[in-house]
């Protein structure tokens, strides 16, 4: 009898042990899962507006209101609740524009099924991508219009929210004529408009560990 008492003990014991170890693991794997949320105070200062460099919480995307390619405007009620990846390019460009429109378009693909996921390019010269010329950009690329949007609008809002709002740029600048900004980064934004990664849109490797944050924020 003490026999099988100290058996059963033994058992209670291994059981225990084991369920305590599923429990670290499922703790630290779903830790390890979690996307930080990116505050002012999380990125070079050079990215960011000296107004904001003391900010270490709450920092959200700015609203905005742009043209897209069918000539809608576009605002964040379009992206309500959704999760979107940001870029910034401009439909002449001959260097990294290309790979990264190539790049959204694999992200497109990806979620293409998927409501909750959306995209938004932001031309960096507007006065030169019109409404026909991010038309015919798009479709070009395959854009889907329900997925993602090729927008344009004005310079300085546009400068503002690559400065002030998404972090994308390091160079400073008013959003004027001579200005011009140039950045291969990928945003990735959740549905409570906070950004929670940046990529380089050039990079393989980067846009594989974009999908797979995607699906993070998803699950």
């Amino acid at each position: 009898m003490k026999s099988l008492k100290n058996s059963g003990q033994w058992i209670s014991l291994g059981v225990l042990v084991g369920s305590s170890i599923l429990a670290l693991s499922y703790f630290l794997t779903h830790k390890k899962q979690e996307l930080p949320i990116f505050s002012p105070t999380d990125f070079n200062p050079e990215l960011v507006d000296v107004t904001l460099q003391q900010k270490t919480t709450n920092h959200t995307v700015s609203d905005f209101s742009l043209l897209n390619q069918n000539g809608e405007t576009i605002t964040q009620k379009d992206y309500q609740n959704k999760i979107y990846v940001v870029d910034f390019f401009f439909t002449r460009c001959p260097s990294i524009c290309p790979i990264m429109t190539n790049n959204m378009g694999k992200i497109q693909a990806a979620f293409e099924e998927d409501e909750r996921v959306k995209l938004l390019s932001i031309s960096v010269t507007p006065k030169l991508d019109s409404i026909p010329v991010l038309k015919e950009y798009a479709l070009k690329k395959g854009v889907i219009d329900s997925k993602w949007n090729i927008t344009s609008g004005d310079k300085k809002h546009i400068y503002n929210l690559a400065r002030r709002s998404y972090f994308a740029v390091v160079d400073e600048g008013d959003g004027g004529l001579q200005d011009f900004i140039h950045t291969p980064n990928f945003i990735l934004v959740d549905t409570k408009k906070q950004i929670r990664g940046v990529y380089n849109g050039i990079k393989d490797e980067e846009i594989k560990r974009l999908l797979l944050d995607i699906e993070t924020l998803i699950n």
